[in-house]
C-alpha cells in the first residue's frame, strides 16, 4: 500500500493518516522552543505556513486545496501531526518521521518520557440516516451477538464497535479498531449537519524507548503493520460492508 488504494475514494469521504507521541510529562510552552520547532517544519515543508491557536493546542497547518492539507499540533501531553486526503502515502510518512526527528531536540523530550508512537488510519462516511442501524445491520447483523436485539421492539441507540488486539508476545505493540457513529443521525437537533461516521485503525507502540533515534523506526514498523490491515482487514471486511449497506439504503 505504498499509495493509497484508489478503492478508497469510493468507498469513503475522506481519508487521513494521522501520528501521535505520548509523553508523560507537560511539553514546555515558552515562545522560542515553539516558534523554533515550527519554523524547522515550515522551512522542510513551506506549504506548512499558518500558526494557529486553539484551546489547549497549538497547531502549524497547510491550506486545504481540494480537500487535502496537513497539519502540526502540540497540545499539553502530546506531538501530532495528520495528513487528509493525501494522494500516496510517502508524503504523510515523511511528515510524521520529520516531526520524530525533531520535535525532541526543540522541545527537550527524553526517550525516558516517550510513552507511546501511535500511528491511525481513519475513514469518514458520510452517513444519511440511522447510523446505529447502519453499522449494526453491516458489521453485526447475523451474528451471536445481534441476537440480543429485537429490532422490531427495539430501537438501537448506540452502536460503536471496538476491538484491541496486541501484535506481539509481549503487548507493547497493539492495534484497535473502532467505529464512531457520533450520536447515530446525520443530523442534530435543528437540522445541522452532524460529524460523519469514522472508522479507525490506530497502531501503538508502547514504551519504555531507550533511544531517540528508534523512534522512526517504530513508526516505519507501525507503518507496516496498518498498511496490512487496512488492505486485509479494514477495507474488506468494515468499509466494504458499510459502503454496500449505504448505498443500499
Amino acid at each position: 500500500m505504498s499509495t493509497v488504494s484508489t478503492s478508497l475514494s469510493a468507498l469513503c469521504t475522506d481519508f487521513y493518516v494521522n501520528h501521535r507521541m505520548g509523553l508523560t510529562l507537560d511539553l514546555p510552552s515558552h515562545r522560542e522552543s515553539v516558534l523554533d520547532l515550527f519554523g524547522r517544519l515550515r522551512k522542510e515543508m513551506p506549504e506548512l505556513d499558518r500558526f494557529r491557536r486553539y484551546s489547549g493546542e497549538l497547531a502549524l497547518e497547510s491550506p486545504e486545496i481540494g480537500g487535502r492539507y496537513a497539519w502540526v499540533a502540540l497540545q499539553r501531553t502530546s506531538v501530532r501531526s495528520g495528513w487528509v486526503n493525501p494522494d500516496e502515502l510517502v508524503a504523510p510518512y515523511r511528515l510524521h518521521r520529520m516531526l520524530l526527528e525533531n520535535a525532541p531536540y526543540f522541545l527537550s523530550i527524553t526517550p525516558l518520557d516517550v510513552e507511546s508512537i501511535e500511528l491511525i488510519f481513519g475513514f469518514d462516511l458520510d452517513v444519511p440516516g440511522n447510523r446505529n442501524e447502519i453499522v449494526f445491520d453491516a458489521l453485526l447483523a447475523g451474528s451471536p451477538f445481534a441476537e440480543v436485539v429485537e429490532q422490531d421492539r427495539e430501537h438501537l441507540s448506540d452502536v460503536q464497535p471496538f476491538l484491541v488486539m496486541s501484535l506481539d508476545e509481549g503487548e507493547r505493540t497493539q492495534a484497535s479498531v473502532e467505529v464512531k457513529t457520533r450520536g447515530g443521525s446525520r443530523e442534530g437537533p435543528g437540522g445541522e449537519l452532524r460529524d460523519p461516521l469514522s472508522v479507525y485503525l490506530t497502531v501503538r507502540r508502547n514504551g519504555p524507548f531507550r533511544d531517540l533515534k528508534e523512534l522512526p523506526d517504530v513508526l516505519a514498523m507501525l507503518a507496516g503493520h496498518a498498511e496490512r490491515m487496512v488492505e486485509d482487514r479494514m477495507i474488506p471486511s468494515i468499509l466494504m460492508p458499510l459502503h454496500a449497506r449505504i448505498v443500499s439504503g
